[in-house]
């Protein structure tokens, strides 16, 4: 019996593959749509800076996987029959969704699809446990509402954050250079290319770097100490430089894009990353701890473990960029 769950483990990985395939087909029109759309560079240039951005965010992303391992369920209360239960229907209905999705050129969130299949498959297999005639659970000691709800309720609140937002910035760029913005720019190039540009380094690096496997409890510590510092110099340094590029006659607006797209790419890399490899990860965790200490009780062996941080090995976050990386060049 336990070959057979180790074949679907196997199957998993290989589902994985294909979802990060399907999933990033899905996800490269939001992060490269507004660098081709503004014809900021090249389709090829463009491409190689996603790419780049997306190979740097899966590597970054080994902090992100404790929503698939216990953000919906409660995994001290499923055993080890139940979580393989739970994943194996969660990767096989993600992939026909998102296939089924793109097939139809129809726009979906490979977050809001982890979540509910998740979601879904547990109230299921819960339903299951309840019936039990020896079941002495309710629906909360094996469904984690709390967490559940404020995942789906970010969803939902990022759309409207990022509408709000989007329109301040847009009008308060449309008020400052106006349509036409090249009679403008002599001064204004520097402040706006430095608070850009600072703006984007401090999501995409002192927001993400924390994931990073090399970073150190120190580090971190420094980093959080001198936020502010960190920032000031950095708008100085970025303000110094586009203002230099702007008197060169270069196009800073395409700089900023271009810089937008690769910190984008790294953040759907890192999103896209716990949505696709983050089930079969868990699905490797569980069977690994199974085989350790479940003395080959499928239905009584339970799954405190995976209340645990998770600890991506370095060369699974690895494989899964090339394969990103993949996928987007083709």
């Amino acid at each position: 019996m336990d070959i057979l769950f180790l074949g679907i483990v196997i199957f998993l990985f290989m589902l994985a593959v294909f979802d990060l395939s399907v999933g990033v087909s899905n996800d490269a029109v939001n992060f490269m749509t507004s660098a081709i759309g503004s014809k900021a560079a090249s389709f090829k240039k463009v491409m190689i800076v996603a790419a780049i951005g997306v190979f740097i965010g899966a590597t970054m992303s080994n902090g992100m996987m404790d929503v698939a391992r216990h953000g919906i369920f409660r995994p001290e209360n499923l055993s080890f029959y139940d979580v393989i239960a739970i994943f194996m229907a969660v990767m096989v209905t993600d992939i026909i969704l998102l296939d089924m999705f793109n097939t139809l050129g129809m726009p979906t969130s490979t977050t809001v699809s982890l979540v509910f299949e998740l979601l879904g498959a547990t109230f299921v297999v819960s339903l299951f446990k309840l019936a039990s005639p020896e079941n002495t659970l309710g629906m909360g000691d094996l469904l984690n509402t709390e967490k559940a709800l404020s995942v789906i309720m970010g969803i939902f609140l990022s759309v409207a954050i990022a509408f709000v937002f989007g329109t301040i910035v847009q009008a308060l760029s449309r008020l400052i250079f106006t349509f036409e913005y090249k009679s403008r720019l002599k001064w204004k190039a520097g402040l706006f290319g430095g608070v850009a540009c600072t703006a984007l380094v401090y999501f995409m690096l002192l927001k993400g770097i924390k994931d990073l496997t090399i970073m150190t409890p120190e580090l971190k510590a420094w980093i959080n100490t001198n936020t502010a510092m960190i920032l000031v110099s950095c708008f100085a340094v970025f303000t110094v430089i586009m203002q230099i590029l702007h008197w060169c006659k270069v196009n800073i607006f395409k700089v900023v894009v271009m810089l937008g797209t690769f910190s984008l790419a790294m953040a759907f890399a890192g999103n896209d990353l716990v949505n696709f490899i983050g089930v079969p990860l868990t699905s490797l965790a569980s069977y690994q701890d199974y085989m350790a200490s479940g003395g080959g009780n499928l239905h009584g062996f339970m799954m405190n473990s995976l209340n645990g941080p998770s600890d991506t090995p370095f060369y699974f976050l690895v494989g899964a960029g090339a394969i990103m990386v993949v996928s987007l060049a083709t």
